[in-house]
């Protein structure tokens, strides 16, 4: 057990808004957390009956999104029996509230009795088959942000982060479904084409602004874990076209039936 003074306070600030998320969903706990990044929300429809939604600041210690399609609503969902937490969003690293900010969702969700969680994202894809819409399963990650969301001494395992089980339950559902390495850096500028370079050089196949320090505290609050990317992009460089913010989001309303299908088994199984 962490006992540093920073842990314990992030941790309790967990426990307060698990407490208030219980009571304004009239849910004591949930199973399952999933955490819908860039263009992923209207997937959430799919996942079950909607038993209680709200915006994320009527829970304490929660902030709202600085960038526009992020969503910032949280909602309590009834997947056939299975209690499922979903963030409509999360807190990036570039919003310069610190790391425990980024993490404090997936602290929450653990605080709430949840023993999985799904991160999901919308990302760069450096495999020119993956066109904008393509789902693939993260394997693994690497960390470029330069931070870590742990404090103090406190050593946590990473093999086999995101879990062998969930990949597998995944693969059952859509066989079709590739498998890469998510890269995460701070953001909020994309990566250049030397960057990408370097990414590919290391082994990413995915480059994105979240996930991997969410990722590592799930692991640390004893969480399975499941990453979930959606390509909405060619990464920098590759296709000889600049990024752009709302391309990330449209490719995510446009695959977000089958996301939602592929998400809506996963928590059923998980």
């Amino acid at each position: 057990m962490n006992t540093h003074p920073s842990t314990l306070e992030a941790d309790a600030r967990a426990q307060q808004s698990a407490a208030a998320i219980a009571e304004l969903t009239g849910q004591p706990s949930h199973d399952i957390a999933v955490v819908l990044g860039s263009g992923w929300a209207p997937a959430a429809d799919l996942l079950g009956d909607t038993v209680a939604e709200f915006p994320i600041t009527d829970v304490p210690h929660f902030a709202a999104p600085v960038v526009e399609g992020h969503g910032g609503r949280l909602r309590s969902v009834d997947a056939d029996g299975v209690p499922v937490l979903v963030f409509l969003g999360r807190t990036h690293l570039y919003e310069e509230r610190g790391v425990d900010a980024v993490t404090h969702g997936v602290r929450t969700a653990a605080a709430a009795g949840c023993r999985a969680v799904v991160l999901t994202n919308g990302c760069g894809g450096l495999d020119p088959s993956w066109t904008p819409g393509t789902p693939v399963i993260i394997g693994d990650h690497i960390n470029l942000t330069g931070a870590s969301p742990l404090h103090g001494a406190h050593f946590v395992d990473l093999t086999h982060l995101y879990s062998p089980r969930l990949r597998g339950i995944c693969r059952e559902i859509d066989p079709t479904l590739a498998e890469g390495v998510y890269a995460q850096f701070r953001g909020p500028m994309y990566e250049t084409p030397a960057e990408i370079t370097m990414v590919r050089t290391i082994g990413g196949t995915l480059v994105g602004m979240s996930t991997a320090l969410e990722a590592i505290v799930s692991r640390a609050c004893g969480m399975e874990i499941l990453g979930l990317s959606l390509v909405t992009n060619l990464a920098a460089g590759m296709s000889g076209e600049p990024l752009d913010h709302e391309e990330v989001l449209a490719a995510g309303h446009a695959a977000a039936e089958r996301m939602g299908g592929i998400l809506a088994q996963v928590v059923r199984r998980a």
